[in-house]
């Protein structure tokens, strides 16, 4: 599996990334299946994993998802020393729901929280701002990262759902290695705001959330008719298709696509073989152009 630089760092990790998030919400499967899940990720060669502490049911189950990566990663029987996390921090899950929360207060708990669940005994690989709280400025919710990359607790820092501003911003106060903004073929926003373009020219790492348009929108990919095409010629699925599209818009982009079975994430590292002409690229884009 190709490798990606983790920014302007000298860490790299693998071409393709694994979103935990499925194996943490109330659909969520068995601790054993999602163990097995991200132990097979790791045999196919990845090195890169997604979470936050708000990847749970409700906020009485607040940083189940680093929990499981932590005990995944201990009974792993090959070598994990390389794998990074990435975790996030500021957002709530009150009896379900997302909502924001960028106090300086509860950040540097949540911080202190998700160094515990992941196992507390090395800093946390990349921790990201979830979204940017209107109720405080972006200085104020990103000193608790700073003074926990001091202390020796974060490696290093990442955003979500940050405009170009704020992540010029963000920069004034602490590195940023990467940005995590949605991008699919329904949400093509980082094309035209600037983002994409401003993170491959300063070498920051692209997480595209929500690649395949989320749980309920997924499924809708077959509908788009050059991507089912395409699908068909190359026999693989609609799901690698738009994971090999979404390769070839960046050199800095490093997708994330979730999973909760074995063979999702089969089938996601499989679009690392795919390779998409510019003429189908722009086919692509034209279709799904709003």
């Amino acid at each position: 599996m190709g490798k990606k630089q983790l920014g302007n760092t000298d860490v790299y990790v693998s071409g393709m990334g694994l979103g935990a998030m499925p194996m943490s919400l109330s659909s969520r499967p068995s601790e054993s299946e999602s163990i097995s899940v991200i132990h097979r990720a790791l045999d196919l060669g990845i090195t890169f994993i997604d979470t936050a502490d708000s990847y749970c049911k409700d906020e009485s189950d607040k940083h189940h998802n680093e929990r499981l990566i932590c005990q995944a990663l201990q009974t792993y029987n090959g070598d994990a020393s390389d794998v990074v996390v990435a975790t996030k921090g500021g957002l709530m899950r009150p009896q379900g729901s997302w909502i924001r929360n960028g106090n300086p207060k509860h950040l540097r708990e949540t911080i202190h929280a998700s160094f515990e669940a992941l196992g507390g005994n090395k800093p946390i690989d990349v921790w990201q701002y979830h979204a940017p709280d209107p109720n405080y400025t972006i200085e104020e919710s990103l000193a608790p990262a700073k003074e926990a990359v001091a202390a020796g607790m974060i490696k290093f820092v990442g955003v979500s759902n940050f405009s170009v501003e704020q992540i010029q911003r963000a920069r004034d106060v602490v590195d940023i290695v990467s940005v995590q903004n949605q991008y699919n073929p329904w949400h093509r926003q980082p094309e035209f705001d600037g983002v994409l373009e401003y993170c491959e020219k300063e070498n920051l790492t692209f997480l595209p959330w929500s690649p395949f348009g989320g749980s309920r929108r997924h499924k809708n990919l077959q509908d788009i008719p050059v991507i089912a095409k395409l699908a068909k010629e190359k026999s693989v699925s609609v799901y690698c298709i738009v994971l090999a599209w979404l390769h070839s818009k960046s050199p800095c982009v490093l997708p994330i696509p979730g999973a909760s079975k074995i063979s999702s994430i089969e089938d996601s590292v499989h679009a690392l073989e795919v390779k998409l002409s510019h003429d189908q690229v722009q086919r692509i884009d034209r279709e799904t152009a709003s």
